[in-house]
């Protein structure tokens, strides 16, 4: 045997039939690795939105707007689906338009597909200027996050609220909200917190 023998076969690397099939420890973690890699990926539609396209189906309360369709694509948000969204999450009082966080767009996205739910979200409340959320009654905070184009109020017809506010709260990607009297579920994208 020469000096440099290394115990495999010598013929070039590049011939299939004459590598060494052993697994090797760096070989075994490495597969390892990539098995619990796969197993941690989610199925149905969140795989779809980790693999990068995310789409929502949404439907303003009282005027009938809506938006079905991909939000976010090829690792970008689609800025013209972001436009129509703005609208039907503007302030209806006002009419005005003001860009949402596309963020609340991803907290409703985990939702709806953790729910598995193809319905469309209705949206009872957006983006809000401050003088709308000033005269609303009872108790609203002065430093809402709907004021900033990142909170909604919402439901999805035929789903109790809820189990959709726990759900949304589990997942720990914002603020949730549950308005059990009123049938809707507040949803933002600041920081995770419930009430």
């Amino acid at each position: 045997m020469s000096a440099g023998w290394n115990g495999r076969r010598p013929h070039a690397p590049e011939c299939p039939c004459c590598e060494d099939r052993r697994l090797g420890r760096r070989n075994l973690i490495a597969a390892g690795a990539g098995l619990l890699a796969c197993a941690a990926l989610p199925g149905g539609a969140e795989a779809q939105a980790v693999r990068g396209t995310r789409r929502i189906s949404v439907q303003r309360a009282y005027t009938g707007d809506g938006f079905t369709g991909v939000y976010f694509q090829d690792g970008r948000y689609v800025t013209e689906a972001l436009r129509r969204l703005d609208w039907v999450f503007r302030d209806i009082n006002r009419e005005e338009v003001t860009p949402m966080d596309p963020r609340l767009f991803d907290v409703m996205n985990a939702v709806a597909a953790r729910m598995e739910a193809n319905e469309a979200f209705q949206v009872i409340s957006g983006y809000r200027t401050p003088e709308t959320n000033s005269r609303l009654p009872g108790r609203v905070s002065t430093v809402s996050l709907h004021m900033s184009g990142m909170a909604g109020d919402m439901r999805l017809p035929g789903r109790d609220s809820y189990g959709m506010a726990r759900l949304a709260a589990s997942l720990g990607l914002g603020g949730v909200g549950l308005y059990r009297r009123d049938g809707f579920v507040h949803l933002d994208c600041g920081q995770s917190r419930r009430w």
